[in-house]
């Protein structure tokens, strides 16, 4: 399985930090298993996080620059930095550690609430009342209803894929977005999608009559 969409460096270095609230490190852990590419960006991370502390000589006014020498040594030489092999052991469940154990099972065990026309979705309590976090089941080949966000969205593919503009994104694929955009995700074929979205604000609606029950629908 190749992941495509990564999580952004800004986002990995909150995570590796500790300073990332317990709903958004759900999003990132669970992208994390799924995307060896990511697991080994945290490594090197957390391998060189001390290092950067020694090196880096406190200053004033001056974050985008030490920010800039983290993204440079992040991004640099891999090879040694990264190159030794993740383990991980052999799990075909849908939902990966550590969400399985917060959903309290696999995806079959779940009860799923009615969000709309064949679309499903399942809550997940979190701790810090920071975000609500889902997960999301939309039909085969069908569309999200056109929206933007009022903070951030963080979106995992878990199963299934989907379309968002120029974009596909699938299993481990992971999607940040914000009040800026404004999109219409679609379901790919043959099967449904099942993503996991932990965002901070209602969304966005552009249709009036999605607008109207969507404090029924708790979106």
């Amino acid at each position: 399985m190749s992941v495509r969409h990564q999580v952004s460096d800004e986002l990995l270095l909150d995570y590796a930090s500790g300073s990332l609230g317990e709903s958004w490190s759900l999003a990132v852990s669970t992208h994390l298993a799924l995307c060896p590419e990511s697991r080994q960006r945290l490594e090197a991370l957390e391998m060189t996080g001390g290092a950067l502390l020694t090196d880096i000589e406190p200053t004033q006014g001056n974050v985008d620059a030490d920010w800039e020498k983290i993204r440079t040594l992040l991004h640099a030489d891999r090879s040694s930095a990264t190159s030794r092999s993740v383990a991980q052991a052999r799990d075909d469940a849908v939902l990966p550690e550590p969400l399985r154990s917060y959903a309290g099972g696999d995806v079959d065990k779940l009860k799923w609430k009615q969000l709309g026309p064949g679309a499903y979705h399942f809550p997940i309590p979190t701790r810090d009342g920071e975000a609500n976090v889902r997960l999301l089941r939309i039909p085969a080949g069908k569309p999200v209803p056109e929206h933007t966000h009022g903070g951030r969205e963080l979106t995992v593919v878990l199963s299934g894929y989907f379309k968002d503009g120029n974009d596909v994104f699938r299993r481990g694929d992971f999607e940040e977005a914000d009040e800026d955009l404004m999109h219409q995700p679609v379901a790919g074929e043959g099967q449904d999608c099942i993503c996991l979205a932990v965002t901070d604000a209602p969304l966005k609606f552009k249709s009036w009559l999605v607008r109207l029950v969507q404090p029924v629908l708790g979106i």
